[in-house]
């Protein structure tokens, strides 16, 4: 069993040394430009078209984190960069969910009890209690009900908020009103006071929170974008918090990351930013999964996580 591995970029990321521990009949390697040795098998993280050139007994490739848009766009720039054979498997949770779910939880209650404003008032040294934010008309709608908009969307009921949730194609969660389809995108949007994006990178869905977007939004909404920078038109937000469609915004993720430091972001006073850190890719859980998985392929069974190359996810 020969596995390749490419981490490059990923400062947490496991070392073949961690896999031979686990997989002492493998045969680990790095990647290296040039290297052109069989594989059956390659952990990676953003890799390059190279990688793939000629690998037609590569069986599966394993995305060191859920979304695999950096490969597909790989796939979709340079057709027939992955393996015809091969598939393609992200990972599955490994204690992301629980992580999303605190991050997100924390800037809905932020805004739902005026916490930001709260601290704009105590930078002006102003005494003042605010209106709280009826809880009935506080809806959150959640956009993508993969693992991680599963998890947040429950754990957002379990404070009482009213939650609604869209995806493709038709789910039944309990307790979550949920939408599916371009035909009920707009009903989705309608009264919902604040927008939590976990959406999966694909060329339908980037670009979806733009004006026409926000302008289904209550005035007033709130953005929590969680899931890729590319789903955001980032002038369109501007626009809609300069005109009070959008009250504020949470972002954790960019176009361009590092954000160069002349972007408007970065002192705009309703925007809070943090550096793509929502739901990191943990160590030894990544491990542990992808070690599994390739012991059951190797036994010929079945496993979870695989991802539709066309659909994108």
């Amino acid at each position: 069993m020969k596995i390749l591995f490419y981490t490059q970029g990923l400062s947490i990321a496991p070392e073949p040394q961690d896999f031979l521990r686990a997989l002492p009949e493998a045969e680990v390697r790095h990647w290296e430009p040039g290297d052109t040795g069989p594989a059956d098998f390659a952990i990676v993280w953003r890799p390059p078209r190279e990688l793939f050139a000629g690998r037609d007994d590569l069986r599966a490739v394993f995305n060191l984190g859920a979304g695999v848009d950096a490969i597909l766009g790989l796939e979709r720039a340079h057709p027939g960069t992955l393996p015809k054979h091969a598939l393609l498997v992200r990972l599955e949770d490994t204690g992301m969910a629980s992580q999303m779910s605190e991050y997100v939880t924390y800037a809905v209650l932020r805004y739902l009890r005026r916490f930001d404003e709260y601290a704009h008032l105590q930078a002006q040294q102003r005494w003042k209690v605010l209106e709280r934010h009826p809880r009935e008309t506080f809806v959150i709608g959640v956009l993508g009900l993969g693992v991680l908009g599963t998890h947040v969307a429950q754990t957002l009921s379990s404070f009482g908020l009213p939650v609604r949730g869209f995806s493709r194609g038709e789910k039944k969660i309990k307790g979550i009103d949920c939408y599916a389809g371009a035909n009920e995108f707009d009903a989705f949007m309608d009264e919902v006071k604040v927008l939590v994006n976990l959406l999966p990178s694909t060329p339908d869905t980037d670009g979806i929170l733009n004006a026409r977007t926000f302008s289904r939004l209550t005035r007033g909404a709130y953005l929590i974008n969680v899931a890729r920078g590319a789903h955001l038109v980032e002038n369109d937000l501007l626009e809609a918090l300069s005109n009070g469609q959008i009250a504020a915004a949470t972002l954790d993720v960019f176009h361009q990351e590092p954000l160069p430091v002349s972007h408007a972001f970065w002192s705009h006073p309703h925007i809070t930013m943090t550096p793509h850190c929502s739901a990191e890719t943990l160590r030894d859980e990544s491990m542990s999964q992808i070690v599994q998985k390739i012991r059951e392929l190797a036994r010929g069974e079945s496993i979870g996580g695989i991802v539709d190359v066309e659909r994108g996810y």
